[in-house]
C-alpha cells in the first residue's frame, strides 16, 4: 500500500538534536501523533532518560520536546510499505530537511531503527553531510533490546549531546 507522511515536524529555533523515525505506524497514523503505539517504549525511553514525566497528550509530548531542544521527524516523505512493517519499505521519497536545518540549531541527527539509519544514509546524509547517530528501535517489534538496555546504552547519548 502506498502511504503518505502525514505528520508536521516537530521543532522550533532552539532545536539542537533531531531524532528520525523511518515512517510513523499505522497506529502513529491513526491518532496523528510520533511513537502513537502503546507498547511502543520511545515516550517511556524519553522519560527515564530525562528523569520526568512527560503526560499522554500530544500537546504534552510536543513540549517536552521543545522544552529540550529536541526536534522530531521522519526519513520518509512517502512509499509502498505493508502494515508498519519496515522490512517491506520499498518505492521511498524522502523527507526534504533543508526547512528544519535552516530554522534550527541541529548539529546531531539520530535515526530510531535500521530502516531509519539505512534510508537516512541513502537519502539524506548526501544533501545534508550530517553523519547520524543510529539508535535502536523502541517498537514492540523489536525485543531483542529492553528498555534498560536501550536507556543505558544508547537514549542517553541523546541527553549527553544537548549537554554539550
Amino acid at each position: 500500500m502506498n502511504v503518505k507522511h502525514t505528520l508536521k515536524p516537530i521543532y522550533d529555533k532552539n532545536s539542537k538534536v533531531l531524532i528520525l523515525g523511518s515512517l510513523p505506524s499505522v497506529k502513529s497514523r491513526e491518532v496523528g501523533f510520533y511513537y502513537g503505539h502503546p507498547q511502543n517504549r520511545f515516550w517511556k525511553t524519553l522519560e527515564k532518560v530525562f528523569n520526568e514525566q512527560i503526560g499522554n497528550s500530544k500537546e504534552e509530548k510536543e513540549e517536552f520536546l521543545l522544552i529540550h531542544h529536541i526536534a522530531l521527524f521522519d526519513v520518509i516523505k512517502e512509499c509502498e510499505i505493508s502494515s508498519s512493517s519496515d522490512s517491506s519499505i520499498k518505492n521511498v521519497t524522502p523527507n526534504n530537511l533543508n526547512p528544519i536545518l535552516k530554522k534550527s540549531q541541529i548539529k546531531t541527527i539520530f535515526t530510531t531503527g535500521t530502516k531509519a539509519h539505512q534510508l537516512y544514509k541513502k537519502y539524506i546524509y548526501p544533501k545534508t553531510k550530517i553523519e547520524d547517530i543510529p539508535l535502536p528501535s523502541t517498537s514492540p517489534a523489536n525485543c531483542k533490546k529492553g528498555i534498560e538496555e536501550l536507556l543505558i546504552k544508547e537514549y542517553k547519548n541523546i541527553k549527553e549531546k544537548l549537554d554539550i
